[in-house]
C-alpha cells in the first residue's frame, strides 16, 4: 500500500464529512441543520428548510467530493480497485461526518459523483433510471432501482460499457448499494410513526426512503413538525 494511497483515504473522508448543507443553513439561517425537516444533512433538506436556490450549489458539492476524490486516485495512477475505495471512503465520510459527529445525509450525490468518475455511462443510466421515477413523486425508489441495477450492467455489459476490470467496479457498485440500504434502514424512528409495525416500517423505508406510504401525509407532518420546532421524521433525502 503506497504512501499516496493511505493519504488520499485520508483527504477523501475528510473532504467526505464537509457537510455542506450543515455550513449553508448555520451561515444563513444560523440553525442547525439537523434539527429541522428530514434531520439530514444534504440538499432536499436545505431545499425544504432554507431555499431551493441554496440546494443547487449544495448539490453541486455534494456531486462534487464525490468525483473530485476518484480523479485524484486516476491522476495518480491507481488502479480500479483503489479508485473504489476512495470512493467509498468519501461517501462514508458524507454520511458519516467526523465534524457533526458522525450523523450526515444519505450520500446519494456523493455516490453519483463517484460512479460518474468511475464509469460516465453508468453514471448517466442511474441518473436517467432515478429521474424516470420523478414524475411520480417516486424520486427515492428510482433511486433504489438505479443502483440495484449497476452491479448488474457492470459485470454483464462490461465491453459495451467500455469497462477494462468489471469485478473491482462491481463489487464497488454492491457495496455503494449497501451503504445506500443500511443508511435508509437505521434511521431513528419518530414519535409519529412509533406504531408503524417493523416489516411495515422496512419496505416503506427500503422502497419509499420514509417510514409510511402515503407521500403526503409524510410531507405534511414534516413541516407540522418544522411549524412548531419539534424533531420531525426523517423524509426523502438524496
Amino acid at each position: 500500500m503506497s504512501i499516496e494511497f493511505i493519504l488520499l483515504i485520508i483527504a477523501a473522508y475528510l473532504l467526505g464529512s464537509v457537510p455542506a448543507a450543515y455550513l449553508v443553513a448555520k451561515w444563513l439561517r444560523g440553525i442547525d441543520i439537523r434539527q429541522y425537516g428530514s434531520g439530514n444533512v444534504g440538499a432536499s433538506n436545505i431545499s425544504a428548510i432554507v431555499s431551493k436556490r441554496w440546494s443547487i450549489p449544495v448539490t453541486i458539492f455534494d456531486i462534487g467530493k464525490g468525483a473530485l476524490t476518484v480523479w485524484a486516485a486516476q491522476m495518480l495512477g491507481l488502479g480500479t480497485a483503489e479508485q473504489v475505495i476512495i470512493g467509498i471512503i468519501t461517501i462514508t465520510g458524507h454520511i458519516w461526518p467526523v465534524f457533526l459527529r458522525f450523523r450526515g445525509g444519505r450520500g446519494i450525490f456523493t455516490t453519483l459523483g463517484v460512479i460518474l468518475i468511475l464509469s460516465p455511462k453508468l453514471g448517466l443510466i442511474v441518473s436517467v433510471l432515478a429521474y424516470l421515477f420523478a414524475p411520480f413523486r417516486q424520486l427515492s425508489l428510482g433511486v433504489l432501482v438505479g443502483l440495484t441495477s449497476l452491479p448488474v450492467l457492470s459485470w454483464f455489459l462490461s465491453q459495451p460499457l467500455g469497462i477494462d476490470k468489471p469485478l473491482p467496479l462491481t463489487l464497488g457498485l454492491v457495496a455503494m448499494l449497501l451503504l445506500a440500504i443500511f443508511r435508509r434502514l437505521t434511521a431513528p424512528r419518530s414519535p409519529v410513526t412509533a406504531s408503524v409495525p417493523r416489516g411495515e416500517l422496512i419496505i416503506n423505508r427500503l422502497l419509499f426512503d420514509r417510514d409510511i406510504r402515503d407521500r403526503k401525509a409524510w410531507i405534511s407532518q414534516t413541516r407540522a413538525a418544522v411549524s412548531s420546532g419539534e424533531q420531525p421524521p426523517e423524509q426523502e433525502e438524496e
